[in-house]
C-alpha cells in the first residue's frame, strides 16, 4: 500500500472536480407505477435545469417523453411539484404535463411529435398555474390545484379540467370543484366518486403549522356540505388516501409527530395505526407526493424515521411494520404502487439516489435510474457520522458530521483540519445522510463538513420543529455555532478555521451567525436573506406570512424585524463573506444580496458578490454549480489559510 502524503489541509489533490458535482445534480423525483410501466421526473443541469419526463415502457427500456424544449415545471408555490400525469389510453398512456414557460397543462398522444395544450392562455405569462393531477372517476377530466395571479391578487381552487381540449379557448370549461380558502392539496376521489377528499390551510399558517383534511359529497360536479375529518389550527394533517367508501388514512402531527390515522366519515374517533415518536411524513414544500402507498393485499408501503426515512411496510390486520432490507437510508416523500410493486426515490451514505423499484413480497430491489452514472472512489467519499451535539441551554442539536477522507493524503500531526457547517434551507427541511457530492468536493480536499439539523428542522417531531418559533436568527444560529464550537472543543476542527455556508433560509443563518458571532472566519450565502421588512413585503404569497410564525406578525414586530435582519448589523460582520444570487429568484429577491454587498463595500469587508443571468431560486445550471463551487473553494484557501489546487483566484472586493 502506497503511503499517504502529508499536505495541508485543504490543499489534497482530489478527482471530484466542480464540474462532477454539476453533473451529478441531475434530479429524479415523483415516480409512479402501473403494472410495468413506471414513469418519473428528471431535472437536467447540462440542459439549462430543463425537467423532462421519462418512461419505464413494459419492454424495460428507459424512454424520454418530453423532447427539448419542453419543461415538464409548474410553478404553483413557486416550489412546484410533481408536473405530470400519465392518462391510460387506447394506444397506451398519453402524457399530461404542465409547461414551465406559459405554465398551461397539455397533452402529449402516443406517437404525436408534439403537445396539444388544454388550458386556456392566461392574460399574462404564468397567470394561471396547475399542480396536484388526479384522473377524475370518470376519466373524462383531470382534477387539480389551480392557482390564478391577477391585478387583484391570487386565488386557488380545485378545479375540473377537460381532457378534450374544450378549455384550450374556452376558459368557462374549467369547473371549480372546491373553492373559500388560500391553499389547497391532495385531491382524492373517493373510490366511486360520490366524494372528495383533499387538504387546505390559510395565511397565516404553513402547512406544517396547521391545516385540515376536508370531505365533501360531490354533486353536479362540485364539492357540497364540505366537513373537516381530521386536522385543525394547530395540528398538520396531510395526504388522504381512501380506504373503501367510508375512511380515510391520514398523516397528523397531533401526538407530536406525524401518525398515520385511520379516520371516518362520520365523526368516529380516529385511531392511530402505529403510534410511534417518528415521522412517517414531511414537510408539504411541495404537491403531487405521497409519504406512504396502498399495497394489493391492503397493506402499506410507509416511510418513517427520525431524520432520514426508511421504507416499510405496515399490515393493518397484524399492526406490525417490518422495514425492508434495502441499501438506502433515506426516501423522498413520494411513493407510488402498484400490486405488491413499489417505486420511490432513495438513497444512502455510499449510494447515489435513484428511482428504485421495490418487489415487497420478495425484497429485491432494482435501479431505474441512477442521479449518479459513476460513482467515485469509495476512499474519496465521507461517512457521515449522526451526533447530537450540545447546545445552548442543554439543548440537543441534531447533525452529520464528516471527517476529512482521502486514500492518498493526510494533514499534518500539528494542524486540525478547517471545517464547513452546512445550513440547510427552508427552514422547515432538513439535512439528509444520502451521497453528495457537493460535501465530498470539500471533505476529499480535506475539509470536514458537519450539516446541521438545527431547532425548526424536520425529521424530530413537533416541538423540535417549533424551536424556530419566533426564534429564526436566534435558535438556528445557536445550533449552529454550537455544532461548530463542539467539534472544535472535541478536537476534530481548528477553531481558527470554522467557515459557515447556506442557501435560502440556510443563507440567512448564515449572515445572521457572522452579524451576531465572530466564530466564523468565513461565510457563504446562496441566495440568502438579509433584510426581513423587504422580504416580507416582496417574497411570494405562498411564504408571505411564513415569517409571522417564524419572527412574528405584522404590524407588532417590526423591531424585531429590524434588530435579526443581518443588513442592519453589516457593520458588525466578523469575517469575509461570498454572495452567490441568481437574477431571476422570485422567492429572494437579488436585492437582497445586492443591498448586503453594498453594506459589505462601505465598510470596507472583504466579500464577492456574483450573480448569474437565467437563475432563479436554486441554481440548476451546470456552469453555474461550476462556477460557484469553484469560487467557494478559492475563497475558503484565502480566508482560512490553505492553498486549493486547480481553481481559479476568486477576486475579494
Amino acid at each position: 500500500m502506497t503511503a499517504r502524503a502529508t499536505l495541508p489541509y485543504g490543499s489534497w489533490p482530489s478527482p471530484i472536480s466542480a464540474a462532477d458535482v454539476a453533473r451529478a445534480r441531475l434530479r429524479l423525483s415523483f415516480p409512479l407505477v402501473s403494472g410495468s410501466r413506471v414513469w418519473w421526473q428528471e431535472t437536467r443541469p447540462d440542459e439549462g435545469g430543463r425537467t423532462t419526463v421519462m418512461l419505464l415502457d413494459a419492454g424495460g427500456d428507459p424512454v424520454e417523453l418530453l423532447p427539448a424544449p419542453w419543461n415538464a415545471r409548474t410553478r404553483v408555490h413557486e416550489y412546484g411539484g410533481r408536473s405530470y400525469l400519465p392518462i391510460p389510453s387506447g394506444s397506451g398512456h398519453t402524457l399530461l404535463f404542465s409547461n414551465y414557460e406559459d405554465q398551461r397543462l397539455h397533452l402529449l398522444d402516443p406517437g404525436d411529435a408534439k403537445p396539444r395544450p388544454l388550458t386556456p392562455e392566461p392574460a399574462r405569462p404564468g397567470g394561471l398555474r396547475y399542480a396536484d393531477y388526479v384522473l377524475s372517476p370518470d376519466a373524462t377530466e383531470v382534477w387539480c390545484v389551480c392557482e390564478g395571479h391577477t391585478p387583484d391578487g391570487i386565488r386557488r381552487a380545485i378545479v375540473a379540467v377537460p381532457l378534450d381540449g374544450s378549455a384550450a379557448d374556452n376558459p368557462a370549461a374549467i369547473r371549480e370543484i372546491v373553492t373559500g380558502d388560500h391553499f389547497f392539496a391532495s385531491p382524492a376521489p373517493s373510490p366511486t366518486g360520490g366524494h372528495l377528499a383533499w387538504v387546505q390551510w390559510s395565511h397565516p399558517r404553513m402547512p406544517w403549522d396547521g391545516t385540515e383534511v376536508r370531505v365533501a359529497a360531490l354533486e353536479d360536479g362540485r364539492a357540497v356540505t364540505p366537513r373537516t375529518v381530521k386536522g385543525g389550527l394547530t395540528e398538520s394533517a396531510l395526504a388522504p388516501l381512501w380506504v373503501g367508501e367510508q375512511a380515510l388514512y391520514v398523516v397528523s402531527d397531533w401526538p407530536g409527530f406525524w401518525n398515520i390515522y385511520q379516520v371516518g366519515l362520520y365523526g368516529e374517533s380516529p385511531q392511530a395505526l402505529y403510534p410511534a415518536e417518528e415521522e412517517f411524513a414531511d414537510a408539504l414544500w411541495q404537491l403531487g407526493g405521497m409519504p406512504y402507498a396502498q399495497l394489493g393485499d391492503g397493506r402499506l408501503a410507509v416511510l418513517h424515521g427520525e431524520g432520514d426515512q426508511r421504507l416499510g411496510v405496515y399490515d393493518p390486520d397484524t399492526l406490525d411494520l417490518v422495514d425492508l432490507d434495502l441499501p438506502y437510508s433515506d426516501w423522498s416523500m413520494s411513493l407510488s404502487a402498484d400490486g405488491a410493486v413499489v417505486v420511490g426515490v432513495a438513497g444512502g451514505p455510499d449510494t447515489a439516489t435513484a428511482v428504485v423499484r421495490v418487489d415487497t413480497a420478495t425484497g429485491a430491489a432494482e435501479v431505474l435510474r441512477s442521479e449518479l452514472d459513476e460513482l467515485p472512489d469509495p476512499a474519496y467519499l465521507p461517512t457521515p457520522r449522526p451526533d447530537r451535539l450540545d447546545g445552548t441551554f442543554g439543548r440537543a442539536v441534531h447533525a452529520y458530521v464528516y471527517e476529512p477522507a482521502n486514500p492518498v493524503a493526510e494533514g499534518p500531526a500539528d494542524e486540525l483540519p478547517p471545517y464547513v457547517v452546512f445550513v440547510h434551507g427552508g427552514p422547515t427541511s432538513r439535512a439528509s445522510q444520502r451521497l453528495d457530492l457537493e460535501r465530498a468536493y470539500f471533505t476529499s480536499r480535506g475539509i470536514g463538513v458537519v450539516d446541521v439539523n438545527y431547532g425548526g428542522s424536520t425529521g424530530y417531531g413537533r416541538s423540535y420543529r417549533e424551536r424556530l418559533r419566533r426564534q429564526w436568527g436566534v435558535v438556528d444560529v445557536e445550533d449552529a455555532v454550537s455544532a461548530a464550537r463542539a467539534l472544535a472543543d472535541a478536537g476534530f476542527a481548528d477553531p481558527e478555521r470554522l467557515a459557515i455556508r447556506g442557501a435560502s433560509a440556510g443563507g440567512w443563518t448564515t449572515l445572521a451567525a457572522v452579524t451576531s458571532t465572530d466564530v466564523f472566519k468565513a461565510a457563504t450565502s446562496y441566495f440568502g436573506i438579509s433584510d426581513l421588512k423587504s422580504l416580507a413585503a416582496a417574497t411570494h404569497d405562498f411564504e408571505s406570512q411564513y415569517l409571522f410564525g417564524l419572527i412574528g406578525p405584522l404590524p407588532g414586530f417590526e423591531r424585531a424585524y429590524e434588530e435579526r435582519s443581518p443588513l442592519n448589523r453589516a457593520d458588525a460582520t466578523a469575517c469575509p463573506v461570498l454572495l452567490l444570487q441568481g437574477a431571476d429568484d422570485p422567492v429572494v429577491p437579488p436585492d437582497q444580496s445586492e443591498r448586503f454587498a453594498q453594506s459589505l463595500a462601505a465598510q470596507k469587508i472583504p466579500h464577492a458578490h456574483l450573480t448569474f443571468e437565467g437563475e432563479a431560486h436554486g441554481f440548476r445550471r451546470s456552469e453555474t454549480v461550476t462556477t460557484c463551487l469553484e469560487a467557494e473553494l478559492s475563497f475558503y484557501g484565502q480566508t482560512l489559510n490553505f492553498t486549493p489546487r486547480g481553481v481559479p483566484t476568486l477576486t475579494l472586493n
